[in-house]
């Protein structure tokens, strides 16, 4: 596939991985657990994988229930035992997660363009409030839109097809920005444009195609729309 710039008037954004680094959530590990890396890569994986299952078994709850399942999940196979309090305080590190550098800049860029934007995430509403705040994008993204809204998490299509509703955008028009392979393909799969912020220097996932575009940065997706 090609991405068609020309036919773009809004565009969305995953929040975690894309706008803000959940690579980060390891330090607030770090001063309780020896050894944090696997723990938080358990944690991040884990929350991923509840999602997933949760759209095929009907258990519907919120990412931050999720993660919090995720994480008492990572610490006990570790054989960490932290009381209540301790892991409260680490899964709200959630609400202030580092924004990538090329993020404010980026956007204002795009938003200067003439273009809407939104962020479209698995996120609890509370969660994105916070997270819009801390990454200081509040006047330069027109909403936030939860998958608390339907009650289901991507990348079922109903969520791509509600954020077109919510954008008052034909979902044609739409290319969504997202870090993680999945979520570029579901929002492929509902008729948006899939744009890929392959931040790591992975490859792709060698199933079901590709994606419209691949970039590292906001500036990048900016740049191909000429702003």
């Amino acid at each position: 596939m090609s991405f068609d710039d020309e036919a773009v008037t809004t565009l969305t954004f995953d929040s975690y991985s894309t706008l803000v680094d959940v690579d980060a959530a390891a330090q607030a590990l770090a001063a309780r657990v020896e050894d944090p890396e696997p723990v938080s890569k358990l944690w991040r994986s884990r929350s991923i994988e509840y999602t997933l299952v949760s759209n095929h078994i009907d258990a519907y709850q919120t990412f931050y229930e999720m993660n919090r399942d995720a994480l008492t999940y990572a610490l006990d196979a570790h054989d960490v035992d932290l009381p209540d309090d301790e892991r409260d305080e680490i899964l709200a590190v959630y609400h202030e997660l580092d924004v990538f550098d090329d993020v404010r800049e980026g956007m204002q860029r795009l938003a200067d363009g003439g273009y809407d934007l939104y962020v479209v995430s698995n996120g609890n509403p509370e969660m994105l409030d916070s997270m819009v705040a801390h990454a200081d994008i509040g006047g330069l993204v027109a909403d936030t839109i939860s998958a608390d809204e339907v009650g289901t998490f991507k990348p079922d299509p109903e969520i791509y097809r509600h954020a077109a509703a919510r954008t008052g955008t034909p979902i044609d028009e739409i290319a969504h920005a997202a870090a993680l392979w999945f979520d570029v393909q579901g929002a492929q799969h509902a008729g948006m444009q899939g744009i890929w912020m392959d931040r790591k220097g992975q490859p792709w996932e060698r199933f079901d195609g590709k994606p419209d575009l691949t970039v590292e940065t906001i500036h990048d997706v900016a740049d191909e729309l000429g702003v």
